[in-house]
């Protein structure tokens, strides 16, 4: 597990920076690579491929109860073998360390 999936999400209801460029990245780093830079920058996506619909749901599932126990809700696209995961803090329009955290989290699913 990496820092960033042992950390807590913090309440943010807006009113603070989105994070730079070179603050996003040096967390994006220690992500998996599969999440790449979504919405122009302001955004991380990751697409997971599964063997079958089961798998993806089940995938879908342990995301979602990521996203009610953090209180950070992702955008989450899937169909029969593959999901599509889309972090990025509406309240600020861009990325916050939240963001990241979630992803750490959720690639410790696949580990």
């Amino acid at each position: 597990m990496t820092d960033l999936a042992s950390r807590r999400c913090k309440p943010c209801e807006g009113g603070v920076p989105a994070l730079d460029l070179g603050a996003a990245s040096k967390l994006k780093e220690q992500l998996d690579k599969r999440w790449k830079w979504a919405r122009e920058g302001k955004g991380i996506e990751a697409t997971f491929d599964f063997d079958n619909y089961w798998q993806t749901t089940a995938f879908v599932n342990a995301v979602a109860w990521i996203a009610h126990t953090t209180d950070h809700h992702p955008d989450i696209s899937f169909g029969y073998k593959s999901c599509t995961v889309t972090y990025w803090t509406h309240t600020v329009n861009g990325l916050t360390e939240n963001d990241f955290i979630c992803a750490a989290k959720i690639d410790t699913l696949l580990d």
